[in-house]
């Protein structure tokens, strides 16, 4: 900065940079929000950095001995009767003034938050106070802003008791000096640098690196008593010089040290400006000849302490900061361009298996459409072998079925009531022997053929399914033997079946005209003549006499016929009364020896026409029915067995292809879950991306700003 800045632009310059700084780290604090994904820790280490930019102010102590006018210099600097100030030791503790956009000036202490009166200062700050505070203790005066340029842009002062009456020193510079910009040491131009000053600087000096010390030869105006101004001013001069360059080395050489150094009256200053501020003229006799010199020596003062206490406060307050929101953006731009590249390496894996799920989940589809066709031609085949082998063999056990129902032993009798439970006890003999010969025949092969199917489907359904998955897909197979359940129920199947016990001699009219003629015919033969004896009446009209003849012999035809289907219908007997009646023509001792060889012969049918006779008829007559209702059913039975196999079969690939279904739900799913996390990591690219550009800007910031305010110029 050079000489050319006015107070203005001098005390502006660092509200400037702490404008900018703070702008900066308001970037970078919210650039770490958007990175907190990222990282952990650093949202409090910039949030610790704006709390103190935003406390950061240009501080300046002012020390020395006791009665050397610290308080006075910094009146003048108000340019206002703030501080308590007066002959001997004044100032008992701390005293800091800062600014407020208050219109009223208040006061705090360390004891209490509660705004006291500014008159308040001379009872807890002077020295002769019975109230007064500690000597390390601070009273804050807020003073409004808009009285003092000073206060106005940040300008914190920092009035001290005198060093020379305390032990304290290593407290108070740990307390109070560390962070100040500038140190104010004001001396007394009637005596020469103590060695108490010189220590308590060489003790800042070693905590501090190069502090900013402005020394100021206050109460100069006495100088015009004095005959040899010039001599005592050199001697002061050369003294300082010294003590700043040679010893405290906080300035390079003695020209710039000059500058450092000033002889001036705080308490004309004061007076100047406060009538001047009022509009009144100095009263006469308040300044000393020479003052306009020594009101200049102070105004040269404090525009070198606003250059250097500006610059320096944006040094110290903001270069340290700078370098730490460059480390920050520094680390978070390393973490940034490594979630960049592992994001982007990741978003590469995760399409890779995404595209591999993809050509799994069609292939699994395809294939498994093709299973399905295979299978259902498999099980239609397989039906139609079932269907074919029940077919065959139930008809041949229905051609032995006689020989099932002669091993039927039970007590056979021919009263109606047991008989009827007989026939039941036959039904499920039947049934029972002919379901077990089908098992034996058929079931253990088809049954065979059914657990072959399932494993050949299992097989090749497994072998398109994880590996992981096979051991379930081989659980979905049946723990129990499929069972094929014939159903044949002979109960109700043979339900209207009457059985026919009564005895029918084998060699009656009715009998041999049913094997002569067959059982249709006869019976039509015998109704038959029954109508002629009705019309037989009508005949005898007929005119001519063949038809008489005719006649004659229809009616001996159609007499004959009604007597012996009458005698017939009656009893065998009277079959021998009709045979005696034709035979008339007849040779009566043939006719009587037939008689006597046919009388024979039905007796002896007659008597042998036992219980196991009739058991015997009744099973023949048992297996006639049963055999053609059980071939009516055959065709249902075979076709109801192969619908179970066809069930069984359909139902073992539905859970088998339930559980493929599950892998390609699960692959859906992963395919679905990849996409959303490909997704992620593709915002996630983007947003490193971004934020690593974000870093680089950030840098760039903060280095524009280093080189617009840390650079010497």
């Amino acid at each position: 900065m050079g000489n050319g800045h006015n107070l203005g632009s001098a005390l502006q310059y660092f509200g400037q940079a702490k404008k900018r700084i703070n702008d900066i780290f308001k970037e970078i604090g919210e650039y770490i929000i958007e990175t907190d994904q990222f990282v952990d820790g650093f949202k409090d280490k910039v949030g610790g950095i704006m709390e103190i930019l935003a406390r950061d102010r240009m501080k300046v102590a002012f020390f020395g001995r006791t009665s050397n006018g610290k308080s006075t210099v910094i009146n003048a600097m108000l340019r206002d009767k703030i501080m308590p100030s007066g002959i001997g030791h004044t100032t008992h503790c701390f005293i800091q003034v800062e600014g407020t956009d208050s219109q009223e000036g208040f006061l705090l202490t360390e004891e209490s938050d509660q705004p006291q009166s500014i008159n308040s200062i001379k009872q807890l700050a002077h020295n002769l106070s019975a109230v007064k505070l500690e000597e390390n203790s601070l009273v804050r005066i807020l003073w409004p802003k808009s009285k003092c340029k000073f206060l106005k842009e940040d300008v914190i002062f920092v009035d001290s008791p005198g060093i020379d009456v305390t032990q304290q020193l290593d407290s108070w510079i740990d307390k109070y000096c560390l962070d100040a910009d500038v140190f104010v040491l004001v001396g007394n131009a009637e005596s020469t640098l103590m060695q108490t000053e010189k220590n308590f600087f060489h003790k800042v000096s070693s905590r501090l690196s190069s502090p900013n010390i402005f020394i100021l030869l206050n109460r100069w105006d006495v100088s015009v008593l004095e005959e040899d101004v010039e001599e005592v001013r050199l001697q002061h001069l050369d003294r300082n010089l010294g003590f700043l360059v040679d010893e405290l080395k906080v300035v390079s050489n003695k020209k710039e040290a000059e500058d450092r150094i000033y002889f001036i009256s705080a308490r004309e200053a004061l007076i100047s400006r406060l009538h001047q501020d009022k509009g009144t003229p100095t009263p006469t006799g308040t300044l000393q000849e020479g003052f306009q010199g020594r009101l200049f020596e102070f105004a040269n003062f404090e525009r070198k302490f606003e250059e250097c206490i500006s610059k320096s406060a944006v040094q110290t307050k903001f270069e340290q900061h700078t370098k730490r929101g460059k480390l920050i953006t520094s680390e978070v731009r390393g973490v940034m361009e490594e979630s960049y590249h592992k994001s982007l390496t990741k978003t590469e894996e995760q399409v890779k298996e995404y595209r591999e799920k993809c050509d799994e989940l069609d292939y699994l589809g395809k294939q498994l459409k093709l299973l399905t066709y295979e299978v259902k031609d498999k099980i239609k085949l397989m039906v139609e072998d079932v269907e074919r082998k029940v077919a065959s063999a139930l008809n041949d056990e229905i051609r032995r079925l006689s020989l099932l129902v002669e091993d039927f032993d039970r007590p056979f009798h021919p009263d109606n009531l047991l008989i009827n439970v007989y026939k039941k006890e036959m039904h499920a003999h039947v049934e029972q022997s002919l379901g077990r010969n089908l098992q034996q025949r058929c079931s253990t092969v088809l049954l065979q053929a059914v657990t072959d199917t399932q494993n050949q489907m299992t097989e090749r359904l497994s072998a398109l399914l994880p590996d992981e998955t096979r051991q379930l897909l081989f659980n979905q197979i049946p723990k129990r033997e499929f069972e094929i359940a014939y159903r044949l129920d002979c109960r109700n199947l043979c339900a209207d079946f009457k059985e026919d016990i009564e005895f029918r001699f084998s060699f009656g009219p009715t009998a041999l005209m049913q094997k002569f003629m067959g059982s249709k015919t006869a019976r039509t033969a015998l109704i038959g003549s029954a109508g002629m004896m009705n019309q037989a009446p009508n005949r005898h009209a007929s005119g001519d006499g063949s038809g008489i003849i005719s006649q004659q012999n229809g009616d001996v035809l159609a007499t004959a016929l009604s007597t012996f289907v009458s005698l017939a219908s009656r009893s065998t007997l009277g079959t021998v009364a009709v045979v005696g009646v034709i035979g008339k023509a007849a040779g009566l001792r043939v006719i009587a020896v037939s008689g006597i060889l046919y009388g024979l012969l039905y007796m002896y049918e007659r008597l042998t026409w036992t219980t196991k006779a009739k058991e015997r008829s009744f099973k023949q007559q048992y297996v006639e029915y049963a055999s053609s209702k059980l071939r009516l059913i055959v065709d249902l039975t075979s076709s109801n067995c192969s619908h179970q196999v066809q069930q069984e079969l359909s139902s073992t690939f539905a859970r088998l292809c339930h559980q493929a279904d599950l892998s390609k739900q699960e692959l859906q799913d992963e395919i679905k879950s990849l996409d959303h996390i490909i997704e992620k990591l593709r915002e996630t690219t983007s947003k490193a991306k971004t934020l690593r550009n974000k870093a680089d800007w950030l840098d760039n910031e903060l280095n524009s700003f280093s080189n617009l305010y840390l650079k010497d110029t």
